[in-house]
């Protein structure tokens, strides 16, 4: 029994560690000109945590004359959520507040590169990777296999919410496809019944024609 048991437990924690969002780290060169952009579609109330640096060439992350950029976080309906400028590296957070696709753009400052390559790195981090584990550990005084059941029951509980995100979706796209649907049954019907009123309407003009000029 202890055997089935705990191969239920490692089972959903596989399946929590497939389905779940976790930590994402994204490298990419910058141009001297223009920008550069991120984006992720996210749920309402869903937790941000990334953080982000720039690397010179053949620098390293402790470089102390890396190359300074910008960074701005925008909302699906293009809100301000971070700007900040001529930074080397930094850290940004905010819980969403509209569902959709989140960007954050990078540009270099042009005042001090000269045409140099400069890569940005970013580590973008939502859901319960975004939690601070640490904190809650010394807060509720938890830790080894309490914890790794916390952070589980985080994770089914993730799951949870993002299969219901993905029933009520469904369901919206049936209601619009059915509706679709309905509006071009509608629109053949009535495609159709102006097809025969102008046909018919048509022959009895082009018959009456015909007898005024007594072609028949």
């Amino acid at each position: 029994m202890k055997l089935v048991e705990a191969r239920r437990f490692w089972a959903l924690l596989l399946a929590a560690a497939v389905v779940v969002p976790a930590a994402r780290g994204i490298w990419f060169d910058m141009p001297s000109s223009g920008s550069k952009c991120v984006s992720e579609e996210l749920r309402n109330n869903a937790v941000v945590l990334a953080d982000f640096y720039s690397l010179g060439e053949h620098e390293d992350v402790n470089s102390t004359v890396a190359p300074t950029i910008s960074v701005k976080v925008t909302s699906p309906y293009g809100n301000e959520l971070y700007h900040t400028e001529k930074v080397r590296y930094g850290q940004f957070s905010f819980t969403t507040r509209e569902d959709g696709n989140y960007l954050a753009c990078f540009w270099v400052d042009g005042n001090d590169e000269g045409g140099k390559t400069v890569t940005v790195g970013i580590e973008w981090k939502t859901g319960i990777a975004a939690k601070d584990w640490d904190s809650v550990a010394r807060k509720e005084k938890i830790e080894g296999l309490e914890l790794e059941l916390r952070k589980l029951e985080g994770a089914v509980q993730a799951i949870h919410e993002n299969m219901n995100n993905l029933m009520a979706r469904e369901l919206w796209m049936r209601s619009v496809s059915e509706k679709t649907n309905a509006r071009v049954a509608w629109y053949s019907i009535t495609s159709l019944g102006v097809c025969i009123v102008v046909s018919i309407t048509q022959s009895w003009y082009l018959k009456r024609y015909f007898h005024k000029k007594k072609l028949i």
